[in-house]
């Protein structure tokens, strides 16, 4: 059994709440233990996050869930590149894994619900097949 943690988006809080839950459900599916849920402001501060929680040596790997909306301007893009460049960055450099379940960017708000639990359990699928196949 591995141990896990989550990092999470307040932002759209309502809308990551159905991503946790599916998350939860599908780490217990695959013998995955949840040690940790963190919640932070947006994509741009789950990089910090993630890395001071897979530093922890309970923890195996872990799972970022988020959204991305379209805005007017390239801001998200911006966050986005800079939120998944860091996060490559961490699994290299910490060798343990990481999940992203983050919509978007530029993802319509008419788009976002029918993505939610797929999102929240591929992204702990991932981090299960390299936890198992590395």
């Amino acid at each position: 059994m591995s141990n896990i943690a989550i990092v999470l988006g307040s932002f759209h809080k309502a809308q990551i709440e159905i991503m946790l839950e599916e998350a939860r459900k599908t780490a217990s599916e695959l013998d995955l233990t949840i040690v940790d849920e963190t919640w932070v402001p947006g994509s741009m501060e789950k990089p910090l996050a993630l890395k001071k929680l897979l530093m922890r040596d309970d923890i195996d790997g872990a799972v970022a869930l988020g959204i991305i909306e379209k805005g007017e301007t390239s801001h998200g893009f911006v966050m986005a590149q800079g939120a998944i460049n860091a996060i490559i960055a961490m699994q290299v450099e910490l060798l343990k894994p990481i999940g992203v379940g983050i919509l978007g960017p530029d993802i319509q708000p008419s788009q976002i619900d029918s993505r939610l639990r797929p999102y929240g359990r591929d992204a702990v699928c991932a981090v299960a097949h390299m936890l198992r196949n590395t």
